[in-house]
């Protein structure tokens, strides 16, 4: 309250204050809005009317024309926003995202596409609609200056005289439609490529990974094999393989161009599983891994529990073990043999501090591998299993009577 026998002030900015800003720091304030607050800054003055005409980063999304009262013409809505966007809009545009990804349909973007290739674009996301697939029109392949490029829900076709896009660093594709060959040669020649995400269903032959410069790589879909020929500093690597496939990568020939790995998290080992006999560890060690996730695996089935160990006698310097385990029947004893902690004579977790157990039910093999991670990891300070169901006062007990080669090793055994 103010004191008493004086007015309440209210302080207010003279009037000519936001006219007298400079110009970079209008535009960073109208970068930082959202696109429908940028345009409406044009009614607070005649100076701001058309500043927001020339904001270099543009995003795009349903929020912008989806009404409370109406539904029916966001189509048309649409189309009048990238129409005042292409009259309007003077200078560069360096970054333009559109996300409309619920939209019935994909409206005409062939003009909005031109007009990004000649304004320097260098960050473009597009996020469409499912159903068929936008072709990318040959405007977006003289798009050179691109940095960073995610497309989803396209028709990736290139003209012959496409090279590739020599100064991309990020390559994002979520369900488009492009050919194994041609997915090969876009990355190839982006040497600068440094991430690299794929999410597409439709592969299903090798592909082969030539990139010198990629540092992670996400592939989600399904595919018989991926070859690594040139990736000497991939350092984060995420394999999901949505459904079985027959054909398996041999696990050796996967890994062996794998030199500066650190971090590999796997939906499944079924990628490797079947692809012939599993040696019991690679024929080299990958000393960088520090972390190592397996989404899923079955402790009753052997290709894939041989295919796990393989991997922790593979990666000495392991510090992080996340594994889930699937439910299931099965009585497969060479798979129980495997878990033993006779069979790790000759290894040590030397630099395995933390484990994680998730879904567990208490199956003799599932206390087998927790056996075999306390007595052999010396440094461990936490394993943290996480039942399926509900906790168990008898498998804690057991677990408290196991070997821990690590004195200060704690095991936490809590419902999620």
């Amino acid at each position: 309250m103010a004191p008493k026998g004086k007015k309440h002030c209210v302080r207010t900015l003279p009037p000519d204050v936001l006219n007298n800003l400079p110009e970079n720091v209008v535009d960073e304030i109208l970068i930082r809005l959202p696109l429908r607050d940028a345009v409406r800054t044009s009614i607070l003055s005649k100076k701001w009317r058309y500043n927001w005409c020339r904001i270099p980063q543009l995003t795009l999304d349903q929020a912008l024309w989806k009404t409370k009262k109406d539904l029916t013409y966001i189509t048309s809505n649409f189309t009048k926003i990238i129409y005042h966007i292409l009259t309007l809009h003077v200078g560069p545009i360096t970054k333009f995202t559109l996300c409309i990804p619920n939209l019935e349909g994909c409206p005409n973007l062939d003009n909005l596409m031109y007009f990004l290739s000649r304004n320097v674009i260098k960050h473009l996301v597009l996020r469409l609609p499912r159903g068929n697939p936008y072709k990318l029109p040959s405007s977006f392949f003289v798009c050179l200056q691109l940095r960073h490029l995610t497309l989803k829900n396209c028709l990736i076709l290139p003209p012959p005289t496409f090279k590739g896009f020599d100064r991309l660093t990020s390559l994002k594709l979520y369900n488009v439609s492009i050919s194994s060959k041609l997915l090969e040669s876009f990355i190839s020649h982006s040497p600068l490529l440094e991430q690299l995400v794929l999410q597409i269903s439709g592969l299903s032959d090798i592909i082969e990974i030539n990139a010198p410069m990629l540092r992670s790589f996400d592939f989600t879909g399904n595919i018989r094999c991926i070859c690594f020929k040139s990736i000497p500093l991939l350092a984060k690597l995420l394999l999901t393989q949505e459904n079985y496939v027959e054909e398996k990568c041999n696990i050796a020939k996967f890994f062996e161009p794998l030199i500066a790995l650190e971090h590999l998290h796997l939906n499944d080992t079924f990628f490797f599983a079947g692809a012939g006999e599993v040696p019991t560890r690679l024929p080299f060690n990958l000393n960088f891994v520090k972390h190592l996730c397996i989404s899923s695996i079955c402790l009753f089935v052997l290709e894939e529990v041989s295919c796990a160990l393989c991997l922790l006698r593979s990666f000495p310097c392991l510090q992080y073990v996340e594994i889930k385990v699937e439910a299931g029947d099965g009585n497969d004893i060479p798979a129980l043999e495997c878990l033993e902690v006779e069979q790790f004579s000759d290894v040590s977790f030397n630099h395995l501090r933390e484990v994680k157990l998730i879904r567990t039910n208490g199956t003799i093999r599932e206390m087998q591998l927790m056996k075999l991670l306390l007595a052999k990891s010396p440094v461990l300070v936490r394993m943290l299993i996480q039942p399926c169901l509900v906790e168990d006062s008898a498998i804690l007990a057991e677990l408290t009577n196991f070997q821990r080669a690590s004195p200060k090793a704690q095991v936490v055994y809590k419902h999620q």
